[in-house]
């Protein structure tokens, strides 16, 4: 019976190996797939394959917009530059003739064709040493090229934050393509490159001098245009030695460091590439930001500008970070592009036959959930697994496995070899929430069905609920993913719980955060949900009267309001003429369910006054977040908003012991989780249906309060 069982275990090991063989085949195949920038198999962006019988490459793969291109439409109509010459030349297809068709052919790919102009005409340093070699994409720089030709092709102005791993060619592939839109698609782009160092700077003039002494000079003029074969293609202007042109495509080209802010002023420049942006240092009394804005402030917002940020990350909380992650989020003019290590090819380690393979992938799935290591010079098997999940193939976990014993912890390995744009801006405390867990919570994140706000006859006391109501606004601050459920004649007891954590009034500061939980799935044992969401910058006192708002809204439901702010030892904290602790006080006055702390009996006993909202203190927070802790971990709720997933992925225990955001991160949405699933818990009862027709009056009441509540 035990050999038995021990078998079908076995069995159930082989197939799910067999899969993951056969899915790393495909992922090999996938990545080792044919790219060949000359014919243009495989290459960037959409293609059609086209033959011309008697071209030098008689078999292309072409982009699709240079096939709409009419000299290009009629050869390949045709399938001969000679049928096209005699035909829609009326001339002689002599030898002249065909090198003239050909030069038209490659000119206008060149315009068309970014991979086919760098692999034909672009001369880089080779890294192995001997002669320059011409440029050929990898496979991450073709992902960034693709991303740089999907603005392009859009006519929007390109704006790209790149955050990478090293040693994959980003900042090249930025400048050379920087150059291609100078020397190719139109004169008077001039280019500013910002280093971060001097040496770095000395290293993009040396690849841009290797490029341009390369390069035909019959290249930087029309076809036909007289030249004179020994005419300069590079020369410097002014004294400085940081500023050159080229003077057939009537550009500058302008570099600067970091380290030295003068030399990264702005002027008339379109393309600007910003190199490293994670390592700079305040200099000179300026910020990174300061720098940047300088170099920037004049490029206007059209097709043909190029601002590029690049750089591996350098710690939390820095400009690169902020940068990073408002592009991430879509909320600036910038787009976000992350390249993994095992986007780029050099990282993998082959293994020594198919055997050993086949023992690496039974070893990885049988750890796929352990989270032991037995020194820390390794990661967990669930980490491991955690890479096979993001895509990479078994020849890179590894070669990741050989290269981890060289670092002495995750961190260090995390800011070399990022595996994701998250442990790519390492930080120094300890994880607090599984990452795996956690990114399970994003599947239910969505967008809100409702955008807008609360409103009624006034904003505080009595008149903050006459006339209440929610009204549409797409720039409001409430998110609706659920209205309230008000029946005629039922009610439930306990539904929703409204949690509010105040943050501060400026946009620097932390933001409040209204939070909506609906219990009612409770009763069946499934899990509460967020149902609603404010997210802003106010006063604490026009917070506090807008979360009871919404609580009412909300079928009156619990209210909980974080009072540490609230219960400053400050006494001369005044906001708007009303003394901080007492505004909980004027709100239990008007709103029925205000959250009070659990008192003790001889409290009770004593008529001790209650203490009302909740307040996070060295007791409290511990035993919320390990609460949160095992909500996650055992998926105990449905979230909507993913900026709360982002939180939960930045949160840390500090050397000191405490909990806490990393620097430059909030954790306003993360707090009114920990503190609303706690009560939602372990503090309130069960939701109850219970009768509420007692009258025909009091039902036609209730069917208006349900109408309302609807609108």
């Amino acid at each position: 019976m035990v050999r038995a069982q021990e078998s079908k275990k076995q069995s159930g090991v082989s197939m799910y190996v067999k899969k993951i063989l056969s899915d790393n085949d495909k992922r090999n195949e996938e990545n080792g797939r044919t790219f060949n920038p000359i014919t243009g198999e495989g290459s960037i962006g959409e293609r059609k394959k086209v033959v011309i019988k008697d071209h030098p490459l008689p078999t292309q793969y072409l982009p699709v917009g240079m096939l709409e291109v009419p000299l290009v439409k009629l050869i390949v109509k045709h399938k001969s530059m000679k049928v096209f010459c005699e035909k829609e030349l009326d001339a002689e297809y002599t030898e002249e003739n065909r090198l003239k068709i050909i030069e038209q052919i490659v000119r206008i790919r060149i315009q068309y064709d970014f991979a086919f102009w760098a692999a034909l005409l672009v001369y880089i340093k080779n890294k192995g040493g001997g002669e320059d070699v011409l440029f050929r994409l990898t496979r991450p720089q073709r992902r960034f090229v693709e991303k740089l030709e999907e603005l392009r092709l859009a006519n929007k102005p390109i704006r790209l934050i790149l955050l990478k791993a090293r040693q994959w060619g980003g900042s090249t592939t930025s400048q050379l393509y920087m150059a291609w839109l100078q020397l190719v698609h139109k004169v008077g782009l001039n280019s500013l490159i910002i280093a971060h160092q001097g040496t770095a700077s000395d290293e993009i003039k040396d690849m841009f001098d290797r490029m341009i002494k390369a390069y035909p000079i019959k290249m930087l003029h029309e076809l036909g245009e007289i030249y004179n074969p020994n005419e300069p293609k590079l020369v410097g202007v002014g004294k400085s030695g940081a500023i050159y042109r080229v003077p057939q495509r009537n550009c500058k080209i302008k570099i600067g460091t970091a380290e030295r802010p003068d030399s990264c002023r702005g002027g008339d420049y379109n393309l600007v590439h910003l190199s490293e942006v994670g390592v700079w240092k305040t200099t000179d009394g300026k910020k990174p930001e300061d720098i940047v804005r300088s170099a920037c402030s004049g490029i206007q917002l059209k097709p043909y500008t190029m601002i590029v940020y690049e750089s591996t990350a350098n710690g939390t909380g820095n400009f690169f970070q902020r940068e990073y992650d408002a592009a991430k989020k879509g909320v600036s003019q910038f787009q976000a592009l992350f390249i993994s290590w095992f986007d780029i090819d050099i990282y993998s380690l082959p293994f020594k036959n198919e055997s050993e393979k086949a023992d690496f992938a039974i070893e990885l799935w049988k750890n796929r959930n352990n989270t032991n290591v037995s020194n820390e010079r390794e990661e967990s098997g669930k980490y491991l697994w955690y890479l096979w999940e993001l895509g990479a193939t078994l020849e890179a976990i590894h070669w990741y496995v050989e290269e981890r014993k060289g670092k002495p912890d995750h961190a260090t390995m995390a800011s070399e070899y990022p595996s994701d744009d998250v442990e790519a801006f390492v930080h120094s405390g300890t994880r607090v929430f599984d990452k795996y867990l956690v990114t399970k919570l994003k599947k239910t994140c969505c967008p809100p069905q409702f955008v807008g706000d609360m409103v009624a006859d006034g904003d505080e006391g009595k008149e903050a609920f006459n006339g209440l109501r929610f009204v549409e606004d797409h720039q409001g601050c409430l998110w609706i993913w659920k209205k309230p459920e008000i029946w005629a004649n039922e009610r439930v007891t306990n539904r929703y719980l409204v949690v509010v954590d105040i943050g501060g009034r400026s946009a620097k500061a932390d933001y409040s955060v209204i939070t909506v939980f609906d219990r009612f799935y409770m009763m069946d044992g499934d899990k509460p949900s967020v149902v609603a969401q404010w997210y802003g910058h106010t006063d604490m006192d026009i917070l506090a009267w807008k979360s009871a708002q919404v609580a009412a809204y909300y079928d009156n439901a619990l209210l909980v309001i974080e009072s540490n702010t609230l219960e400053t030892k400050d006494k001369d904290r005044v906001v708007d003429g009303v003394q901080a602790p007492f505004i909980l006080d004027q709100i239990k006055d008007v709103y029925p369910n205000l959250y009070a702390r659990k008192q003790s009996a001889e409290a009770i006993a004593e008529g001790a006054p209650k203490h009302y909202g909740w307040h996070t203190n060295v007791s409290t927070k511990p035993m919320i977040i390990s609460t949160l802790v095992k909500v996650i971990r055992k998926q105990m709720y449905v979230e909507r908003d993913e900026r709360c997933i982002d939180e939960y992925l930045f949160y840390e225990r500090k050397k000191n012991t405490s909990f806490g955001a990393i620097v430059g991160k909030h954790d306003d949405l993360l707090m009114t989780r920990a503190i609303g699933l706690h009560i939602c818990f372990y503090e309130m009862e069960m939701p109850k249906i219970i009768s509420t027709l007692k009258s025909v009056a009091e039902s036609k009441t209730h069917k208006r309060v349900l109408s309302e509540a609807t609108i």
